[in-house]
């Protein structure tokens, strides 16, 4: 009898053991879990996170934590052991059933522990699930925030592009995660600060006219990212009434462009040739769409393809390329 009652306490022992281990890993998973949590919350500097998000994965951290109180509670039992077997028959009985009453108490015990497994479970899924909305709203947010700062230089844009991808891809939450959102307010911040420094370089009397015609430039290039400089003289042109216009652009993705203008350009604005040069710099930038639709093998071939894209969205004026490049 007391053999059978060691062997069944062994067994119940063994099984309480096994169960709080795997408890104890689901608190540490949910501890690792909350801990990003709580790095997502003091990370968010507010520009791109929805605050409904933040909140949602504040209460859900809070919910967590009233689930790993009783956890820890349970674990802290001291699990028991037996003596040794009694050499003396009659001390048998006693010690059988000291045995069995232990053992109803760890099979009690493990069912408890047991029963921790999905509450922990849940919440750590719900943790987690917040986490990731908060760095999807953060993107989701991106597009509007690029809108809202068009004058940003392109880089800049291109990282918030790039980080906002990122965390709409994030789903777990770990040291990744964190790094993703800090990088994504990073690349917003770096969009705000090229675009006050673009702001303050325009600043001036043409700054109105140099807005409105950014603004044209981008109303004839949808889905192309632009930036803009202007200076006194470009390409040798801008004094006397003449404009100067110089893009640069990249096959590669995504399609972008940079237009530098002359202050001639400004300065005659709304005039219909300052609409033309305008209008053959941005068939420049259009054609990172249209790289299979013509020989760019020659700047000859380059200006004709931009006088003749300038032509065919209606600008005539011999501004569109005409004057200098012929038809």
């Amino acid at each position: 009898g007391y053999d059978e009652a060691r062997t069944e306490f062994d067994a119940s022992l063994a099984t309480t053991a096994s169960t709080g281990e795997a408890l104890q890993q689901e608190l540490d998973a949910l501890a690792s879990t909350l801990g990003v949590a709580d790095l997502l919350v003091q990370t968010d500097s507010g520009v791109l996170v929805a605050p409904a998000a933040r909140e949602t994965l504040s209460t859900a951290a809070t919910d967590a934590r009233e689930v790993v109180t009783p956890a820890e509670d349970l674990l802290d039992h001291d699990l028991p052991t037996a003596d040794e077997k009694p050499g003396i028959f009659w001390q048998l009985f006693a010690a059988s059933g000291e045995l069995a009453a232990q053992t109803r108490d760890l099979d009690d015990l493990a069912a408890d522990l047991d029963s921790m497994m999905p509450p922990l479970t849940t919440a750590g899924t719900s943790v987690t699930e917040a986490g990731a909305a908060v760095l999807h709203s953060a993107a989701d947010s991106a597009p509007a925030f690029e809108s809202a700062h068009l004058s940003a230089k392109n880089d800049a844009v291109i990282a918030l592009r790039d980080a906002a991808s990122r965390a709409a891809g994030t789903e777990r939450l770990d040291a990744s995660a964190v790094e993703t959102l800090v990088s994504l307010q990073d690349a917003a911040a770096q969009v705000v600060a090229t675009e006050q420094a673009e702001l303050a370089e325009k600043a001036g009397p043409l700054q109105t006219a140099r807005t409105e015609i950014e603004a044209f430039a981008r109303s004839l290039a949808p889905g192309v990212l632009l930036e803009f400089d202007w200076n006194q003289i470009v390409n040798n042109a801008g004094y006397n009434g003449s404009m100067g216009g110089l893009t640069t652009w990249w096959w590669d993705d995504p399609d972008r462009a940079a237009i530098e203008l002359s202050n001639s350009v400004a300065e005659q604005w709304p005039a219909d040739r300052s609409k033309a040069l305008v209008a053959h710099e941005v068939g420049h930038a259009i054609s990172v769409k249209c790289e299979d639709m013509y020989d760019s093998s020659t700047q000859d071939s380059i200006e004709k393809w931009a006088t003749a894209w300038a032509i065919s969205m209606g600008f005539t004026d011999d501004a569109n390329g005409v004057w200098a490049y012929g038809y």
